[in-house]
């Protein structure tokens, strides 16, 4: 199902937020993240976003995609960055998809590697990513957006001219990184529309799991932490139970404003892992 069809269904009833998740291919064990992603099915996902990291290449992400698809039986959105792909890539990868129906991808510039090596240059930007994905085939395309800027933008405003460059070049839903000051999110949003842009706008929610992921997640993206959260991080740093415990109460409580708000969906970034973003689903449906 294309994405807009997706998300259509849900601002036109004004029910429960569609839900998605995001895994990516396991460096070890392939049978335990079919476990992680069995115990998910149940809260039937609208789809599932496969992520492209540094270690993984486009045949394993691939492998994963086909498993979602024939094993779980539900809608994949497989990443596809402008770091690690040339145009001929692209081309050999959307007739992968076309061959798999695989209705919706989800383009983004991507991060350079970390292991030294070049990136490709076909594509600078994810906007010429999305326009060459467009001139190719008709498969639906999300793209990213940032709460409180892209870590390398010298502003919101220029952050978000940069996303209404990727919705003008055929981009249809708008999914955003991780955040957890609400507010940060609420005003994005109003930008946005005053931007003129008017895709859907997909809350990205990671639940706090441990003191290092937290520092990690929020220091390599520039994400700000609310005092009231910072606070309770610090005296759970060194107990993992309650920092699991705290993060999914936090998380409850931000999806239930979100929900509120009248968001039109949640897309969990699961780590590969059920429990917390379980617990949070059983709180909030």
């Amino acid at each position: 199902m294309k994405l807009r069809d997706i998300y259509r269904t849900h601002i036109a009833s004004q029910k429960t937020p569609v839900i998605s998740f995001e895994v990516f291919p396991p460096q070890n064990s392939w049978e335990t993240l079919d476990k992680e992603l069995t115990i998910l099915k149940k809260y039937n996902p609208a789809l599932i976003s496969v992520t492209s990291t540094s270690s993984a290449t486009n045949c394993e992400q691939n492998k994963l995609v086909q498993n979602i698809q024939n094993t779980l039986q539900v809608s994949v959105m497989p990443h596809l960055t402008c770091m690690r792909n040339t145009r001929k890539d692209v081309e050999e990868y959307l007739t992968v998809l076309k061959d798999a129906q695989t209705d919706c991808i989800l383009a983004l510039r991507g991060d350079y590697p970390s292991d030294g090596t070049s990136p490709c240059t076909d594509f600078r930007y994810a906007n010429e990513l999305v326009e060459f994905i467009k001139s190719k085939s008709d498969i639906s395309i999300g793209v990213a957006g940032y709460p409180e800027g892209h870590i390398e933008s010298p502003n919101i405003n220029e952050d978000i001219n940069n996303l209404k460059k990727k919705l003008d070049a055929g981009a249809d839903v708008i999914y955003t990184q991780l955040f957890y000051d609400d507010t940060k999110f609420f005003k994005y949003t109003e930008l946005v529309r005053k931007a003129g842009i008017t895709a859907p706008i997909i809350s990205g929610i990671m639940p706090i799991l441990s003191y290092k992921q937290i520092k990690k997640m929020t220091t390599l993206a520039n994400i700000s932490v609310p005092d009231k959260i910072a606070e309770k991080i610090e005296l759970y740093k060194d107990d993992t139970a309650s920092m699991h415990e705290f993060g999914i109460e936090t998380a409850v409580n931000q999806c239930r404003s979100l929900i509120e708000s009248g968001i039109c969906g949640l897309h969990f970034y699961t780590l590969n892992k059920s429990y917390s973003v379980s617990k949070i689903l059983d709180n909030i449906l």
